[in-house]
This record gives C-alpha cells, sequence and structure tokens, in this order.
C-alpha cells in the first residue's frame, strides 16, 4: 500500500504505519497458541488492540474475522475511533 520511501501516512486522523498487517498477523497466531506463556500472551493483547484501529481504517476488519472466539471478543471490545 505505501510506497517505498514511506513508512507510514495518516489517513482520517489516525497513523497507519508500514507493516501493521504483519505484525498483527504474527501477534494474533502467537496470541492463540496455546503454549504462549501468559506473560507474553498480555503483551500481545495490547500490541493487538493497539493495532485495531489502523486495521479497521484499512478495511482488514470488514473483510476478515479472527475464527478464534477469544481474539473477536478482544478486537470487538476494542472502542472504535470517535466513538465512546
Amino acid at each position: 500500500m505505501l510506497p517505498d520511501h514511506l513508512d507510514r501516512i495518516e489517513v482520517d486522523g489516525l497513523t497507519l504505519r508500514k507493516g501493521t498487517v504483519a505484525a498483527f498477523l504474527r501477534n494474533a497466531i502467537r496470541w492463540t497458541d496455546p503454549a504462549t506463556p501468559p506473560d507474553d500472551r498480555e503483551t500481545l493483547s495490547s500490541a493487538i488492540v493497539e493495532a485495531v484501529p489502523a486495521l479497521r481504517t484499512l478495511g482488514l476488519l470488514v473483510i476478515f474475522e479472527a475464527r478464534d472466539p477469544e481474539l473477536r471478543r478482544l478486537i470487538a471490545d476494542v472502542p472504535e475511533v470517535g466513538r465512546i
């Protein structure tokens, strides 16, 4: 999506960074792995929640839905930007 010379863009007042989708996917895979230690899972939760507004802005979460029910809930619990 971004040309090589850019690593971020602003869309609707939100900074979208190159690599956000790849990082989210990797974090989600580790988060859903039962072998992931609880402390790591907590760190991954924060990273996933932080990525959700950008993923919504990109439209990724309109097209794809997490299969894992807990991950789906984690994503759904993130308030939409501009919504209280």
